[in-house]
């Protein structure tokens, strides 16, 4: 392997609206597609990414011809070395001012000059001469740019594909903005995200609030394809994360929640009926319907609307003397007559909402106020795992109370920031909302009446941001997708998915084939916000030893090591 200080080639070409281009001068296998290069040049260093490799020749025929079974190996290995090459394309990142060399008199005084400002990586504006040698980033180089791990903040995300250097995101940015963590099935999502949730917990800079369908983050789990015991985050985490089961009585992995989830029939609002159109095939006529019912019984219009029946009744006609049958007073057809609204249209939907009429977790009055009790523990710094249990892990159950959930806890984050701001009150919690199978609460059709794509869109200011996590990020809207500072994606198979994560980004055209060329599992592409520049990594795998580094404690480098991996 090639000394991390020692250069790899040299520049030869290419500008700030391409790739720079570098020869070559070690043997290719020693560098792969997505290596973070640095290139040292003056009083800046440039630092890049390796997107592609490529064979050349100074004459084809050199190329066509094997001279090594015609020539002695001797001669054969010079020709090539005169004639062969490897060019590397590198894809422009960042700029450092790293001021003349260290120990100079002009070093000492750029470093007066600069002693109030540390100098911080910038967008590339200029290039680099031809012939600037280029070498493989050190340790000292990652740490400069992705953060030292040993600074609060810092997390691990994983290593480099080379040399194995550690890479961090800083979870205090990550959680400024929306995130998501993207992946084709199989390919370790939930495994990730574990390690990205158990980061911000032991940080414990948000709340987070995870909406388990799965049943997957709270209790100790199996691997369904090694079968090997998963940690859950309630274990590690025993004080601060209270996993909440749906419905009285539900448990999660045969344990007991902290407490269970019941929904009053209060809360349930006509936007949260209308969200379920798809789930339950409802009609056009449903939104005049609902609007109808609100309108006669308030915040009771769904226990009354449950309580209608479909009965008739017989009845003497007065002029005729002879029986009919009229609808029951207490029917559904009765109440549309009343309220002017077609009877068919009112008996469809109380058909359609019979799903909803029997979910068990949908009362008329809780035992306790547990929305309120979420809420609470959110605010207080705890974690909360709602676990859906095997009785409610259907969609339409995950589309209804992640949305009504999200609806009042908005609510509530926004009156908090507003009083803050106004009154001087304290500060509220950061939180970050955990949403898998993202793409049926935030796709196209969706996301205009989810909260969530509100979330996404604006609540940033408001304290609020999302992580989500999906296989198809294709089918998530494209304004909520614009809307994600940091992307952390495993191997993507689908071309529209893999488009869709690279949305928005410079470069992108670059980092394509790199994305769809990493390996199915434990590799991932780190992008956007809460990262300086795109880079591929080696995934920390979730296992013992990445508790045992988690909650160990890690020495702080002094400055002469740093300046030392820094090749200073």
């Amino acid at each position: 392997m090639t000394d991390n200080l020692n250069p790899i080639g040299y520049i030869v070409g290419g500008g700030l609206k391409e790739s720079f281009r570098a020869r070559l001068t070690v043997p290719s296998q020693e560098v792969q597609e997505g290596a973070f290069v640095v290139i040292p040049s003056g009083d800046w260093q440039f630092y890049g990414l390796v997107t592609d490799l490529q064979l050349g020749a100074t004459d084809p025929r050199f190329a066509d011809e094997q001279s090594e079974t015609r020539l002695p190996p001797a001669l054969a290995h010079a020709l090539h070395g005169q004639t062969l090459f490897t060019n590397l394309e590198i894809l422009p990142a960042l700029m450092l001012e790293r001021g003349p060399e260290p120990g100079s008199p002009e070093y000492a005084a750029w470093k007066k000059e600069n002693a109030e400002k540390s100098p911080r990586p910038l967008p590339v504006k200029t290039v680099p001469p031809h012939h600037a040698p280029v070498r493989m980033a050190s340790g000292g180089d990652i740490a400069e740019i992705f953060g030292d791990p040993a600074e609060k903040g810092n997390f691990v995300i994983g290593y480099t594909r080379e040399q194995g250097h550690p890479v961090c995101i800083n979870l205090d940015k990550f959680v400024q903005r929306s995130a998501g963590v993207f992946g084709a099935t199989g390919t370790g999502k939930s495994f990730l995200t574990r390690i990205v949730l158990a980061g911000l917990m032991h940080h414990s800079r948000a709340s987070v609030l995870v909406f388990d369908m799965h049943n997957e983050y709270g209790f100790d789990d199996t691997a369904s394809d090694t079968g090997m015991r998963v940690t859950g985050l309630k274990t590690k985490f025993a004080s601060r994360v209270r996993v909440v089961g749906l419905g009285a009585g539900t448990t999660i992995r045969n344990s007991t929640p902290d407490f269970n989830l019941e929904i009053a029939m209060g809360d349930i609002t006509p936007a949260d009926v209308e969200l379920l159109t798809r789930e339950l095939n409802l009609k056009e006529t449903t939104p005049t319907t609902l609007h109808a019912l609100t309108t006669s019984f308030g915040r009771d219009w769904f226990r009354s609307f449950k309580s209608m029946n479909r009965d008739e009744v017989e009845v003497e006609d007065e002029k005729t003397g002879k029986v009919k049958k009229v609808p029951h007073p207490d029917s559904v057809a009765a109440w549309a007559d009343e309220a002017g609204v077609n009877v068919m249209a009112a008996e469809a939907l109380h058909d359609k909402l019979r799903r909803l009429f029997d979910k068990e977790y949908i009362v008329e009055k809780p035992a306790a106020d547990s929305l309120a009790e979420i809420i609470k523990s959110l605010e207080d710094g705890k974690h909360v795992i709602l676990s859906f249990g095997q009785a409610y892990e259907t969609d339409l159950d995950y589309l209804l109370v992640s949305n009504l959930l999200t609806r009042k806890i908005k609510h509530v984050w926004e009156n908090r920031t507003n009083a803050f701001r106004s009154s001087g009150k304290a500060e509220p919690r950061q939180l970050v909302i955990v949403v898998e199978e993202a793409h049926k609460l935030l796709n196209r059709e969706m996301a205009a009446q989810t909260t969530f794509a509100s979330i996404a869109r604006e609540m940033r200011k408001y304290y609020v941001t999302l992580l989500i996590i999906d296989q198809r990020p294709s089918q998530i809207d494209d304004e909520v997708m614009s809307q994600l500072g940091t992307r952390i994606s495993g191997w993507l198979g689908d071309e529209d998915d893999v488009h869709a994560v690279l949305s928005g980004l410079s470069g992108r055209e670059s980092l394509r084939g790199m994305l769809a060329r990493l390996q199915p599992k434990e590799e991932v592409l780190l992008l956007g916000w809460g990262v300086p520049m795109p880079l591929p990594v080696k995934s920390r795998r979730y296992d013992d030893n990445f508790w045992r580094e988690l909650f160990g404690a890690g020495g702080k480098k002094d400055e002469a090591q740093i300046m030392k991996e820094l090749g200073y």
